[in-house]
């Protein structure tokens, strides 16, 4: 993932609004140069959380709808970090050693699969 996919998803959402860029910013007080650097993906999505909700939330997601944890996805895989959410379960940060061979075509059994799948039906 990159800043690109990001700014692309923000773009979308906010055209979805009906908005032009300076009128989204206007409206909301950002800055129209900063949020159209973010959408072309020439800055990377803020680190801030705080940040990323205000965003969010000016693009009306609603909170943790699918394009809520989409936007909050994107981010953190733009910065290269995996979402705080997963990182507070142990038991699924152990796992992730597995969902990274898997990812790279690496061998996995299907005991591991089938654990895995197991592990994230009931998240």
């Amino acid at each position: 993932m990159s800043a690109e996919e990001f700014g692309r998803f923000f773009r979308k959402c906010r055209t979805r609004l009906g908005l032009t860029l300076r009128s989204f910013c206007r409206a909301n007080g950002f800055d129209a140069a900063n949020i159209s650097r973010l959408e072309r993906g020439q800055i990377p999505p803020p680190a801030s959380r705080k940040k990323l909700e205000e965003y969010a939330r000016a693009l009306r997601l609603k909170d943790d709808s699918d394009e809520w944890l989409d936007f909050f996805d994107l981010a953190a895989a733009a910065s290269g970090k995996i979402p705080a959410d997963i990182m507070s379960d142990r038991q699924l940060v152990l796992k992730l050693p597995l969902v990274f061979r898997t990812l790279r075509g690496e061998k996995v059994s299907r005991e591991q699969l089938d654990g895995l799948i197991e592990r994230l039906r009931k998240a």
